[in-house]
């Protein structure tokens, strides 16, 4: 069954992206087409890219770049659940993506984003940064308003609509990913 992970793309302290990232899960399993995991970048503790080596030679050094390549190798696709700050995703997504690059190829990825303009320039961002990581992004995506989907700009409350669009990407998601599984096995 191909597997994919729904990637919590902030370490901020008082994120809304685990409540996001969690309420995903939520309608995802409620799916039969795949299984999901929820991957939070917290708990891989990722410093600022210590590696001496480019990730492209897959010559890791330290145990918690290892431990993260196992984890994000072992998905077929990918939903990241990004904030937008400053018109782009949270520093410590792009961190975490950078730890890598073989783990990433031929693989798909949607996105669930959050802003006052609903994330969408972070999307737009994270598109180019996995380009470069030959991953496949999807034309459906989910965008949540700080003003309507939070009370506060800090509880989570999505509006019912949403559920449809997250469950849109998710199908274009396990479709591209499943595609995908030949270009992995050559």
């Amino acid at each position: 069954m191909l597997k994919v992970a729904i990637i919590i793309g902030s370490t901020r302290p008082g994120r809304n992206g685990e409540a996001v990232a969690k309420w995903v899960y939520e309608i995802a399993g409620k799916r039969t087409d795949a299984s999901f995991e929820l991957v939070d970048i917290l708990d891989f503790n990722l410093p600022l890219l210590d590696e001496p080596n480019s990730p492209a030679s897959g010559n890791y050094t330290k145990p918690h770049t290892r431990a993260w390549s196992e984890k994000i190798a072992s998905f077929d696709a990918y939903v990241f659940v990004t904030p937008e700050y400053n018109h782009g995703i949270a520093g410590g997504l792009k961190n975490a993506l950078d730890f890598l690059y073989k783990e990433w190829n031929n693989k798909a990825a949607g996105f669930v984003s959050y802003g006052v303009a609903n994330g969408v320039r972070a999307v737009e961002h994270l598109r180019l940064v996995l380009a470069e990581f030959q991953v496949a992004t999807v034309r459906n995506q989910v965008g949540l308003s700080l003003f309507t989907d939070f009370e506060n700009f800090r509880i989570f409350k999505p509006a019912p609509f949403h559920e449809k669009t997250v469950n849109a990407m998710l199908d274009q998601v396990v479709a591209w990913g499943g595609a995908l599984q030949a270009l992995r096995k050559k």
